[in-house]
């Protein structure tokens, strides 16, 4: 074998992984991260580069993990062989598609959850008690996620405390402290990741429903949970208004209302949910809103 096919094997190789590791999702984690980093230096002026690149890698191996078990477990409910797949919902197919092998899968996605829980050790050995409750809760919710906590139609409630969690997480780890700010920049955050989760759910309405999942698309309908995302995303943008003006966080902050025109798209597009095409653009234009609207909220920190 040559060089460049050696070469070409390992692209190949790596690029299998980012997609069974869904990598462009794990942006959601990050922006979640860099807000928490981005309020302690709003707050302090200075921050720990250390701890900071820490807490993404601790973080990023969490987020990996419930992805993989959730790949796995899709698969072993047999719900990811009867959705039709895109490019934002029906699972990653790798394994589907025999590309890579489950119990690899489900391996990898312990292996993720232990090097975050380490991480995450680590912290609790210099931080304390609050710390050790948030890791608890992060490891018990991601090993249970696919199976427990979805059968039960809390999906979406987990991702959005996850989000919150995260935030909370990384100030607290930065500053010693849990405020205001925090708490509320947290909840935002939370909300911008439920909302895709909730959107990517519409087109495995079947599939979900068939192999037992209980996401808030089947328990509320699908016309509700149209109702659903438009509420989410104003009050998302109604807390993120009346912080500024109540100086919880920064006027800066509003900047992130420049993503309203992919929030109003999204919206127009999910009102037509039985058109697939319609509904792709829809998800594509609620991540877009998600990410600019948090990396914006990020920037405005640091303004």
């Amino acid at each position: 074998m040559s060089f460049y096919e050696r070469l070409r094997k390992i692209e190949s190789f790596v690029l299998l992984w980012f997609r069974a590791i869904r990598i462009k999702f794990i942006l959601a984690s990050i922006i979640a991260v860099s807000n928490g980093i981005a309020i302690s230096y709003w707050k302090t002026g200075t921050i720990d580069p250390g701890y900071a690149l820490l807490t993404y890698f601790g973080i990023m191996c969490l987020h990996i993990s419930v992805d993989l078990l959730n790949d796995y477990s899709d698969f072993k409910r047999g719900i990811d062989t009867n959705t039709n797949r895109t490019r934002y919902s029906g699972g990653t197919g790798v394994i589907p598609e025999n590309l890579i092998n489950p119990n690899i899968i489900y391996f990898a996605g312990v292996i993720f959850l232990i090097l975050g829980g380490l991480t995450g050790l680590y912290f609790v050995t210099i931080k304390g008690i609050v710390i050790l409750i948030l890791l608890s809760f992060a490891i018990i919710s991601i090993y249970f996620y696919s199976t427990n906590i979805v059968n039960a139609g809390l999906g979406e409630l987990f991702v959005a405390i996850k989000g919150c969690m995260i935030v909370m997480g990384t100030y607290y780890i930065q500053s010693d402290t849990i405020d205001l700010t925090s708490v509320f920049v947290g909840i935002i955050v939370g909300l911008l990741s439920s909302v895709v989760l909730l959107v990517t759910s519409f087109p495995d309405y079947d599939a979900d429903k068939k192999g037992g999942r209980r996401t808030l698309v089947i328990l509320s309908g699908r016309e509700n949970s149209v109702k659903i995302f438009i509420a989410i995303i104003t009050v998302t943008y109604g807390m993120i208004s009346g912080a500024a003006i109540l100086n919880i966080i920064p006027i800066f902050s509003t900047i992130g209302l420049l993503s309203i025109p992919f929030a109003v798209k999204a919206i127009s597009k999910l009102r037509r949910f039985n058109d697939t095409s319609q509904l792709v653009s829809c998800m594509a234009n609620s991540i877009l809103y998600s990410r600019t609207c948090g990396l914006l909220l990020a920037i405005s920190f640091i303004i």
